[in-house]
């Protein structure tokens, strides 16, 4: 038996907590939201799909959770310029992550924006080991790099390190090697804006995330030991220590057990040290 805590069950959270229960990743939720009338109305949503499921959202019982994802605070949107501009009305949130769960021995998952910030943050406040809590962004953002190089015809694969945002790093080194700096600069604008059409059509990414999330929460539910794109404080890895950063990481019932340093072309080690410039100036302004 697998429990999943979700903090936030709104468009990305009950999404994720649907999907793990529907595909039979887990058969407990403990399900929170600050808004009582909609997350009620998630618990009956849930049980009425008849799947073998325990919900509660008795908060006590996320101290027996073996994954948390943290999905709370304010969504990005239109009208929100970068995740970055995110991170002040998202703080009392993730403290309010950080409390309840202080006793929770699992992994926690961050998806609230911006990621990165964020699993910094909760990683430092709560006192727990560094490779429990994963910052989410990196799998979602390396499936956009895998569309833009397929398109070009350059690869059938790809990763991308760095932060869930403006500063992310694509790997073209493992994947397209050959492809000139120009085309790397086109691809890495495309990446940035990749989420707008959806935002401005629906408000919101919302199928993308969740299947990403919820293979991030497969490989650490059954210890699968995959090398993923996380989010994870770092302490001297790729020369960058201070901030929370997405790495490739074997991912299992511990979460980050070990982190690959991959050698990176110049290119790429440049935009990774723009990106760890960027996220400790976020990361040195939290009251941590």
């Amino acid at each position: 038996m697998t429990r999943l805590c979700v903090m936030g069950a709104g468009r990305i959270g009950g999404e994720v907590a649907f999907l793990a229960a529907a595909t039979g990743l887990v058969d407990e939720l403990v399900l929170h939201d600050a808004i009582e009338p909609f997350l009620h109305a998630q618990v009956l949503d849930l049980l009425h799909t008849g799947l073998d499921l325990w919900v509660t959202t008795d908060l006590s019982e996320a101290v027996s959770a073996d994954i948390g994802v943290f999905a709370a605070g304010s969504p990005r949107n239109p009208n929100i310029k970068s995740r970055a501009d995110l991170l002040a009305a998202n703080l009392p949130v993730a403290d309010e992550c950080v409390r309840v769960l202080s006793r929770f021995p699992g992994v926690l998952v961050a998806i609230t924006n911006p990621s990165d910030a964020n699993a910094y943050y909760i990683t430092r406040r709560s006192g727990f080991d560094r490779g429990r809590v994963l910052g989410f962004g990196g799998q979602l953002d390396s499936a956009r790099f895998e569309i833009a190089l397929r398109e070009r015809g350059l690869s059938s694969g790809g990763t991308v390190l760095g932060e869930h945002g403006d500063h992310q790093v694509p790997v073209f080194s493992r994947s397209a090697p050959d492809t000139p700096e120009p085309v790397r600069e086109e691809i890495l604008a495309g990446l940035r804006r990749a989420s707008i059409p959806v935002m401005q059509g629906k408000g919101g990414t919302v199928f993308g995330p969740a299947v990403h999330i919820v293979n991030l929460l497969r490989a650490v539910a059954e210890d699968q030991r995959r090398v993923l794109p996380v989010s994870v404080a770092l302490e001297g890895e790729y020369g960058i220590e201070g901030c929370s950063l997405a790495v490739p990481a074997e991912v299992g019932r511990e979460g980050a057990r070990r982190i690959e340093e991959w050698d990176l072309d110049p290119w790429e080690a440049g935009k990774m040290a723009k990106a760890a410039t960027f996220e400790r100036s976020l990361c040195d302004w939290l009251p941590i």
